[in-house]
């Protein structure tokens, strides 16, 4: 006997045997999600990818703790490298609008990394776990801006988190990220600012409705504002892993 039903927002299916029964609770939205993950090759994302492993999971190398280890097998992207290079960056092939953006990544010590929407507007990843005031810099923060020259350096104070929700190094994390465009009227100027409707991290709400008036680090200078843009995932600043790198559109 097989029996399809809907109980609220899950999708209960009951499949009976001889002598036992089995439940499976599937989320009736799940197909809503657009998975950008690890075994699927470089597919979901520009370039070659040559600064990635494909791996089964990471850990934090015991013999130094500001590397990881890859494990054999797939649905990790683990950048091993302590090199500054854009090829360490990982920008997907589709660009988005509004969206929900969940990304799970892995940290060695002292190691940082972020996460841009329409690769402008940044949650800060870093190995700040501990700290009792977190700033803008730390893990959750939105990004500061900044200038490069004379040398790289910030100019505001961005936005840090509530709390501090991070993880300490060598322990899978969470980011869940509810992001709003930006808005243009049909002479492509721009009447409404972006948005991180709500950011959660580690199950902890970080960000409620903050407002961006401008991109984060030095891309305020650099690059215009998009209503539609990829998403972009740090590497260049240290070893990271991710995986069950997903997002899906806010209607």
């Amino acid at each position: 006997m097989r029996r399809i039903c809907m109980l609220g927002f899950m999708l209960l299916v009951c499949v009976a045997h001889a002598s036992c029964i089995q439940v499976l609770y599937v989320c009736a939205n799940e197909a809503d999600w657009i998975l950008l993950k690890g075994d699927q090759g470089m597919a979901s994302w520009q370039g070659d990818g040559r600064e990635w492993t494909q791996a089964g999971d990471a850990i934090l190398d015991e013999t130094n703790t500001k590397n990881l280890i890859a494990k054999s097998g797939d649905g990790v992207l683990v950048s091993l490298s302590h090199e500054k290079s854009e090829l360490s960056n990982l920008t997907s092939e589709q660009t988005f609008g509004d969206i929900e953006v969940h990304v799970e990544f892995l940290l060695p010590n002292g190691s940082n990394a972020g996460v841009k929407l329409q690769g402008l507007y940044e949650i800060q990843i870093r190995d700040t776990h501990g700290k009792e005031k977190p700033e803008a810099n730390d893990c959750g923060g939105i990004y500061p801006r900044a200038e490069e020259k004379p040398r790289y350096h910030l100019i505001d104070e961005g936005v840090p988190p509530r709390v501090n929700a991070a993880k300490p190094a060598g322990e899978w994390q969470v980011l869940d990220i509810e992001f709003l465009a930006p808005r243009f009227d049909a002479e492509g100027k721009k009447t409404q600012n972006a948005r991180f409707r709500k950011v959660v991290l580690n199950e902890v709400v970080i960000h409620e409705d903050v407002e961006l008036k401008w991109p984060t680090g030095h891309a305020w200078r650099t690059k215009s504002e998009v209503a539609e843009g990829p998403l972009y995932l740090q590497g260049d600043h240290g070893p990271i892993a991710y995986r069950n790198v997903k997002v899906r559109l806010i209607e």
